[in-house]
């Protein structure tokens, strides 16, 4: 499975690449995450409960931080292991970058899974997959707003003045995408 995206984050770029290295941050952000813990400056353990079509399981997962480019990239590699439902890794390669008072986040993973899972059908999976990025990105800039209100330090007349970046949409429902077209 592969997939690639494009996410407009409503912080700084710094602001940003702290929120992705905060285990209390993803953990709040990854559906179905109920332990996420830091155990190495460049490695995470966690737990997941996820579902697959039929296929509900509990993942261990370790989670290690590599290619370090702070504030501006990084790779991360996962390891999940469901017991009777199967296993997925693979890899996401995140990058960061200013766009006006805002950053832009781009991503792409590649992932494989075994066990149960692979039996349910890679159209299935990649729809969860995508669906569960969608959920992600939701929660994270939600949460990114929440803790950080004003940390872009952007009146609206400022966030007028920032460009769309290119084939991009941003979340409309969020706060300070109302504050951009207020």
């Amino acid at each position: 499975m592969d997939m690639t995206g494009s996410q407009i984050l409503p912080v700084a770029q710094q602001v940003a690449w702290d929120a992705l290295n905060d285990a209390d941050m993803l953990k709040t952000s990854i559906p179905g995450c109920d332990e996420l813990v830091r155990t190495s400056d460049t490695e995470f353990s966690a737990v997941v409960n996820a579902a697959l079509g039929p296929v509900k399981a509990r993942f261990k997962a370790k989670l290690t931080l590599s290619d370090v480019d702070a504030p501006n990239a990084y790779t991360i590699r996962f390891d999940g292991q469901g017991g009777v439902a199967g296993f997925g890794k693979g890899e996401a390669k995140v990058t960061l970058s200013p766009e006006g008072l805002l950053t832009r986040l781009d991503y792409s993973a590649k992932a494989s899974v075994g066990g149960k899972l692979a039996q349910i059908g890679s159209r299935l999976v990649d729809s969860a997959a995508k669906k569960l990025a969608e959920e992600f990105f939701a929660k994270f800039t939600a949460e990114l707003a929440a803790r950080n209100p004003g940390a872009d330090g952007a009146s609206s007349a400022e966030l007028e003045e920032t460009p769309a970046p290119q084939g991009v949409e941003p979340d409309k429902s969020s706060s300070w995408w109302r504050r951009l077209v207020a």
